[in-house]
């Protein structure tokens, strides 16, 4: 046991990997029990639901966040590489322009991005009422085009969510944001409990998700606005845009992660869309409660994605170059064990609880999640991979392995699924993450040695 001891002892004495840790820690606590309430929620929905009407509203959902997603500039990035790093070269003016140019831009994309929604709306709608028991059950379209309309409305509520979550993360305000996470699982909760107590439809089940989104959206920015201040400094927002150092770079920067959004949303986030579409909704409804019970493996991660970022970019900026590869690999190891002992049990207790829950009628979902769990995993202990090449200012490699490996598994998707079902659709989605997560996490480490050996060439020098 002297190994583990020295081991332990080691990662101890890492104060990055200690901040890391405890700003998760903040976030895993509350993502611990955000989670138990995430398959409270998704069991309860699928009792209620049942397959056909859960994946009808798995879409009309997904709809919502995959349009916002489109137009989106991924402004937490863009933030974090950019004023994170004027920040820790105590350039605040120059922080501040980069804050106030992204949250007028992410404003303005949020409401167009629910003008394009509400557009499409109509083509959903269609597409949903396809499916025969949608049509048996007495609902029309225009039902169903109100439905996504009313719950389309969490777009205008996270209009600037992701310079906020910046700020905040930036600030290491990550216990605010725990507080904040757990109020908006407790209310989702609560109004999904009602709704099955009332035996409502699915219209109370989006109305309590509506509001999640409106707590967590404007709650992270009324917090953001508080924290900015000690962050850049008092009259932030006064800072003349010219201060903004190389606006050619930032904006292709912007523009790049932009396209990097649209491409992961088309190939990755819409799955239950493309189900919809390609199959039934409700197969897309046995799709979506497999890939919510795959939640557990990835909500615990997620703090360490949001916790480790400004830590790299930090790391990157005062060249610790040692510091930085102990926290990659650490923070993968702990990302490891806890995917893999999720692996054993979904193997182990899958089964059972399938045939269990509601007398098995989501059974063919035990399949669908078995699959897709490989293709989480890898992805899931390479987390770091796209922030660390975004903190080298490189935008374009994961834009380029995005676009390429989503057009091989969407052009497959369109040839395979609709003769073989949703198996195959899990397979290239697992094979897209997978692949993608390590052409881009080898790129990044490439990057990381090259400018390793600059330093100690000047050093030496």
């Amino acid at each position: 046991m002297n190994w583990f001891q020295k081991i332990w002892h080691n990662w101890r004495q890492d104060r990055v990997l200690g901040n890391v840790i405890k700003n998760s820690g903040y976030l895993f606590s509350s993502n611990t029990i955000g989670m138990a309430l995430s398959a409270l929620q998704t069991f309860l929905t699928a009792l209620l639901l049942g397959p056909t009407f859960l994946g009808a509203m798995g879409m009309i959902t997904t709809y919502a966040s995959s349009i916002n997603r489109l137009l989106s500039f991924r402004m937490s990035e863009v933030v974090i590489k950019n004023a994170g790093q004027e920040i820790a070269r105590d350039h605040k003016q120059e922080a501040s322009a980069i804050i106030k140019v992204a949250g007028i831009t992410e404003a303005l994309t949020s409401l167009v991005a629910y003008g394009v929604l509400v557009i499409f709306a109509p083509l959903l709608a269609k597409v949903i009422f396809r499916d025969p028991l949608i049509q048996a059950s007495g609902y029309s379209t225009l039902n169903l085009l109100s439905w996504i309309l009313i719950y389309g409305l969490s777009v205008i509520a996270s209009i600037v969510f992701e310079t906020s979550t910046a700020i905040l993360q930036l600030g290491n305000h990550f216990k605010s944001q725990a507080y904040l996470n757990l109020v908006q699982a407790v209310v989702v909760t609560a109004g999904i409990t009602l709704a099955v107590v009332t035996k409502g439809g699915i219209f109370t089940i989006l109305l309590a998700y509506l509001a999640g989104k409106i707590i967590l959206g404007f709650g992270t920015m009324i917090l953001a606005w508080i924290w900015v201040k000690p962050l850049v400094g008092k009259g932030w927002w006064k800072t003349p845009l010219s201060f903004i150092p190389d606006k050619r770079k930032l904006g292709i920067f912007a523009i790049n992660t932009n396209i990097s959004a649209t491409l992961n949303t088309v190939f990755r986030d819409s799955e239950q869309l493309w189900v919809g579409l390609l199959v039934n909704t409700t197969f897309a409804g046995y799709y979506k409660f497999a890939y919510a019970i795959l939640n557990v493996v990835v909500l615990p991660i997620s703090p360490f994605i949001n916790t480790t970022f400004p830590q790299i970019s930090r790391s990157i900026a005062r060249r610790e170059w040692e510091r930085l590869k102990d926290l990659l690999k650490r923070t993968s190891t702990i990302a490891a064990i806890w995917s893999g002992a999720c692996l054993l049990g979904f193997l182990l207790a899958g089964p059972l609880f399938f045939n269990w829950f509601k007398q098995g009628a989501y059974l063919p979902s035990f399949p669908v999640g078995l699959v897709l769990f490989i293709g989480i995993t890898i992805p899931n202990i390479l987390f770091w991979n796209r922030p660390l090449i975004l903190c080298f200012g490189d935008s374009r490699y994961p834009l380029l392995v995005t676009l390429f490996t989503g057009i091989a598994k969407t052009g497959l998707m369109f040839l395979l699924v609709p003769t073989f079902g949703i198996l195959v659709q899990a397979a290239l989605l697992s094979a897209y993450g997978l692949s993608s997560a390590l052409i881009i996490a080898l790129k990044g480490l490439s990057e990381m040695h090259k400018a390793e050996a600059i330093s100690v060439e000047a050093g030496a020098g």
